[in-house]
């Protein structure tokens, strides 16, 4: 599977365009239909999926779902566990705490995981905005916890990481409250 990087809007947001065979699956397509549009090339889009509903990572959705006549996917269609669309096969978990409808893409064979604004290379996602709650955050922090520490973390915004990097960072935030 290849992963291109396209970074969006005046947030940043990573939109993450992962191909195999001719197809692709978008995530989180922030702002910058046409810089999405070049990333994706001629792969057909398969699917477009949202880790969350804020604005810096749905600004291109409706275009983009339009222009490339393309399936939705996010919490309210997944189911938690496997899951498959055309050659993409992953896992999805549900983390609230940044935001209520929060959840990770978890590709169990390429040992990646991509994860919107639940986790950042050195920090989680902020839990004081609308839908956000600590307590469910640490509860999404102890999920994640249970992977293997060579487990790779595709954020939302910034570089991607690993649990191993984080995992000391993760467990100071169940210390708190």
């Amino acid at each position: 599977m290849e992963i291109e990087i396209c970074k969006v809007g005046s947030l940043e947001t990573n939109c993450y365009v992962l191909k195999k065979n001719d197809s692709c699956l978008v995530i989180d397509p922030g702002n910058e239909l046409k810089k999405i549009v070049k990333c994706i090339g001629s792969c057909k889009v398969v699917g477009v999926i949202i880790t969350h509903y804020h604005f810096d990572h749905i600004g291109a959705l409706e275009e983009l779902v339009k222009l490339k006549n393309a399936d939705v996917y996010d919490f309210h269609n997944f189911k938690e566990g496997k899951n498959i669309i055309c050659d993409f096969v992953f896992d999805v978990l549900r983390v609230p705490g940044h935001k209520e409808d929060s959840i990770c893409l978890y590709f169990v064979d390429e040992k990646l995981m991509f994860c919107g604004d639940f986790i950042f290379k050195d920090a989680v996602g902020r839990w004081d905005l609308p839908g956000g709650n600590f307590k469910k955050l640490q509860s999404s922090i102890r999920k994640i916890l249970l992977y293997s520490e060579d487990l790779v973390l595709y954020p939302g915004h910034g570089e991607r990481t690993t649990l191993k990097n984080e995992r000391k960072n993760l467990e100071n935030y169940l210390k708190c409250f």
